[in-house]
């Protein structure tokens, strides 16, 4: 074969002429994405008629409202001044299993928003291959050997690259549908701090709870011993009963069955601590051995007049779950949009740019450059009703999506008001347990005298003792009842959270809207969305 001229053997050249040429195409059709049709209707926020006050309150909650010192909801329980307390929240959130759970969530959403917004951008790969080929002598190619050897190598190496244009927005929708889902777990990941803060607080309550009901128990078998010891011996005299003995050693034996069964509850509430720690079950079996009072027990009306004067209408910007619900309705308006965009067609462009030639000597020489770039269309026409049928699938999605808030709203507005009527009531019953367990104690004593002096039998004295134990076990018990109902406020409030570090980057990232508190009534699904932010294009 005869060599060609010098000049068809220089070197390759940069692709100067298809670069200039891609790069005004890719303008070009940067503008036409940018300012395209985005099909489907724009989110706007639900509103919900809510109340203006909470009904629940009673005097000494009200009073917050005149308190300088008010709770902060994000570290309510710092208000209890218990270090006890304080460190072991520090370790849940440290440590709890749920909370790296929910953030490893949030991870997973960040890199789905990377992943939908990556489709605006187009694709660009590198290929490169060698192949051999052998003519068949029964083709074209194979009646001309002299001309066209039958056997040839073909080397190959360059660039592709592919575009898809967002005309009508499909790939726009399905980032804020992404950015949405991204908040949303946020949202959850702050829900889940919530419940891990009030259930820890409980958990130590109880712990406390249990105890002090333990000491009760433990005072009172000494005391019912003494009187089982009087008992008996008034008996060895001759001046009472051999049943007063009897009755007396059945309530002994009554209180002493109490003990391991508060003793196993204990245990297995220090247990759960433990767990909830992301720690062994008995880790923290040392650490709260020493008995200590209930937190916050001491002067509940202290806490009391403490508590956050919220409004009904803080709650929505207050409460993650309400939070969360809000961006799943903005993720499902959007992916209707996304549903929607299937009905047009899709417009790309894809271009090639490489060297391509038969003789590996020629390969990096001008006469081996090659390209080709152009645009691309599809449409579907028949899908069989697929594509509507989907995006029937996408409105039923919002609709329960705008659903879920309103329940999710109106179980938190429920939530605040059992919270404060049931701390109301549990402070009015706790004072009238305190005064019945100080007169119980009294006639107690005064039983024990009279019987001892001969004037009251020992039925008395039986009788006065079961109901002091009753009635000390039953204030104990509302010691703890009293806080767990504090403690139910400051959950259903949604105190808890804070912007943290492990949030605040992807909450500035998806450029959260703000949440709409309107007092109105809840609208249809239609008016969840608004209209077309791209003209009236296909409208």
């Amino acid at each position: 074969m005869a060599s060609s001229p010098f000049t068809e053997q220089r070197p390759a050249l940069p692709l100067r002429p298809f670069a200039r040429l891609l790069l005004t195409i890719a303008a070009a059709l940067l503008i036409v994405t940018v300012v395209g049709c985005m099909v489907g209707s724009d989110y706007r926020p639900p509103a919900m008629k809510l109340p203006t006050h909470w009904d629940g309150n009673d005097q000494q909650i009200k009073q917050a409202e005149n308190q300088e010192d008010k709770i902060d909801l994000a570290t309510w329980w710092q208000s209890f001044d218990d270090p006890i307390l304080n460190q072991l929240v520090a370790q849940a959130l440290s440590s709890n299993l749920d909370e790296k759970i929910a953030l490893a969530r949030i991870r997973e959403e960040r890199a789905y928003l990377v992943i939908s917004r990556a489709g605006l951008f187009p694709t660009v790969g590198t290929y490169g291959s060698y192949t051999r080929q052998r003519y068949s002598a029964n083709t074209p190619f194979g009646f001309f050997p002299q001309v066209l050897p039958r056997d040839e190598n073909i080397y190959e190496a360059g660039f592709d690259t592919s575009w898809e244009l967002d005309v009508f927005g499909g790939i726009r929708r399905g980032v804020e549908a992404s950015k949405a889902d991204l908040a949303a777990s946020i949202e959850n990941a702050r829900d889940v701090r919530v419940m891990l803060l009030a259930e820890a607080a409980r958990d130590y309550v109880t712990v406390r709870a249990l105890e002090r009901r333990i000491q009760i128990a433990k005072a009172n078998l000494h005391d019912q011993n003494d009187s089982l010891k009087l008992a008996q011996a008034r008996f060895e005299q001759g001046f009472a009963p051999e049943l007063d003995v009897f009755q007396a050693r059945s309530l002994l034996e009554t209180t002493q069955a109490q003990v391991p069964e508060l003793e196993s509850e204990l245990a297995q509430t220090v247990h759960r601590i433990g767990v909830l720690l992301g720690r062994e079950p008995d880790a923290l079996q040392a650490e709260l051995s020493d008995t200590a009072p209930i937190p916050g027990i001491a002067d509940p009306d202290a806490i009391a007049v403490r508590i956050p004067a919220a409004l009904p209408s803080d709650l929505l910007r207050r409460r993650p779950d309400i939070r969360a619900a809000e961006r799943e309705i903005a993720a499902a308006t959007a992916r209707v949009g996304v549903a929607t965009a299937d009905l047009y067609p899709k417009f790309s462009i894809v271009g090639t740019a490489g060297l391509e030639s038969i003789s590996p000597g020629d390969f990096f020489f001008g006469t081996s450059r090659m390209w080709q770039v152009g645009p691309s269309m599809t449409w579907p026409i028949f899908e069989g009703g697929r594509i509507r049928a989907y995006i029937e699938v996408r409105n039923a999605q919002e609709e329960q999506s705008l659903l879920t808030y309103r329940k999710t709203v109106l179980i938190a507005l429920a939530e605040v008001e059992d919270a404060l009527v049931a701390y109301a009531k549990e402070r009015t019953r706790h004072q009238a347990l305190a005064a019945s367990a100080e007169d119980f104690k009294r006639s107690q004593l005064l039983a024990l005298d009279r019987y001892e002096e001969g004037y009251d039998t020992y039925l008395d004295v039986l009788e006065a003792q079961r109901s002091l134990y009753a009635a000390q076990d039953s204030l104990a018990q509302s010691d703890q009842q009293l806080i767990d109902d504090l403690i139910a406020i400051y959950k259903a409030l949604g105190g808890g959270w804070q912007t943290d570090p492990q949030t605040r980057s992807a909450k500035a990232a998806i450029n959260l809207p703000p949440v709409a508190v309107a007092r109105v009534a809840l609208p249809p699904v239609e008016s969840a969305r608004g209209g077309s932010t791209g003209g009236t294009f296909f409208q």
